[in-house]
């Protein structure tokens, strides 16, 4: 549990939605596999969260978990794109009010499409940043989609 609430949880919590928080602040842990072992958790229930530009200029976020990569054709296809690239890092804070390893899909800039990993169905729970780097917060997949508009697709590869 964390004492520091990251504007992610105070969304959480105005909507009366139920999570648990992590914090690995202080560790050093640097990617989402070194996190999730750091806490005692299964890296295929932690999922990333990337952030993409489609061939028509529209942003898309993918969530998928840490120790898998986003297949870029699958993603589009999903989101019905030609394609899509991830964006620049140095893009990431004005387009989303985050830094690179705390973007979460909840609290962005602008409320994005998000297309979770299909993977996410054997959990009833997933982990995502809380908004800020060294914070998670875990919590079911329906409760995600009350507050992203959230699509499952198989987007990944090992």
């Amino acid at each position: 549990m964390t004492e520091e609430k990251t504007n992610v949880m105070r969304i959480l919590d105005q909507k009366k939605i139920p999570y648990t928080a992590y914090s690995y602040a202080g560790t050093d842990a640097l990617s989402g596999a070194d996190v999730a072992a750091v806490l005692g958790q299964n890296p295929a229930q932690v999922f990333k969260t990337l952030v993409t530009r489609g061939k028509s200029g529209k942003y898309f976020v993918f969530m998928v978990p840490v120790n898998r990569e986003l297949n870029l054709k699958k993603a589009a296809a999903a989101v019905r794109e030609k394609s899509v690239e991830m964006i620049h890092q140095k893009d990431l804070l004005p387009l989303t009010g985050y830094v690179h390893g705390g973007c979460s899909p909840i609290g962005l800039k602008k409320p994005f499409p998000v297309t979770i990993d299909a993977s996410c169905a054997q959990f009833e729970t997933v982990i995502f940043s809380a908004g800020k780097i060294g914070y998670q917060v875990q919590t079911t997949v329906n409760n995600l989609s009350k507050l992203v508009r959230l699509q499952q697709a198989d987007i990944t590869e090992i």
